[in-house]
């Protein structure tokens, strides 16, 4: 059973992507914040991380980077819900620098079941497409 950490401080949002992926049989580790989600990482084994761009005491990028430094062989999907008030002003493209930082993919939030499953799989198929070529 894959084992996937999940890394947000909204306890709604950790709560219904624990329940989907449980009922796609997977085994999921919540972590209620980024401290939360190192100290996981470090007891662990995990095949697979979402990990929200912004949460409290880990400002923007820093937790995608820390944790991509600190598992860089464990596929990461970076999730965002922010939204810009001023809608008329052009946006940084969060999910493109957290790419550039280190994930596999981005979710958008608010992401559907589909969505989420899709990307999980196509994360962990190319980590599996790596490893063998790999040896």
């Amino acid at each position: 059973m894959r084992h996937i950490l999940v890394v947000d401080d909204d306890p709604m949002v950790c709560m219904a992507i624990e329940i989907c992926l449980q009922r796609n049989n997977f085994r999921v580790t919540i972590a209620d914040g980024g401290e939360a989600g190192l100290r996981a990482l470090e007891t662990e084994q995990v095949d697979l991380m979402m990990i929200d761009i912004f949460m409290p005491h880990m400002r923007g990028f820093e937790s995608i980077r820390i944790f991509h430094e600190r598992a860089p062989a464990i596929p990461l999907i970076a999730m965002s819900g922010y939204a810009f008030a001023n809608l008329n002003s052009p946006a940084p493209d969060f999910l493109r620098m957290a790419l550039e930082l280190g994930a596999t993919r981005c979710l958008r939030k608010p992401f559907t079941p589909n969505a989420l499953l899709a990307a999980i799989r196509d994360c962990l198929a190319e980590h599996r497409a790596v490893a063998a070529r790999l040896g």
